[in-house]
């Protein structure tokens, strides 16, 4: 496993801290639960520009296979 550390602010610590007493998990379960969830899922954005740039080039790649 990996451990990165990164800085907040004293308010954004604080907040944090916050967060995960009212979530009853330590601040670094909430932060690492959240990354995780952030990283399971790809940006909506990407893929819906990602889908129309290949529906509206599709005539394009069958060409050109």
């Amino acid at each position: 496993m990996t451990t990165i550390s990164i800085p907040l602010s004293d308010d954004g610590a604080r907040r944090l801290h916050e967060m995960a007493r009212e979530a009853s998990v330590s601040p670094e379960e909430l932060v690492r639960a959240s990354v995780e969830q952030w990283l399971s899922h790809p940006k909506e954005d990407f893929v819906s520009a990602a889908n129309y740039v290949l529906r509206k080039n599709a005539e394009l790649y069958r060409r050109l296979a």
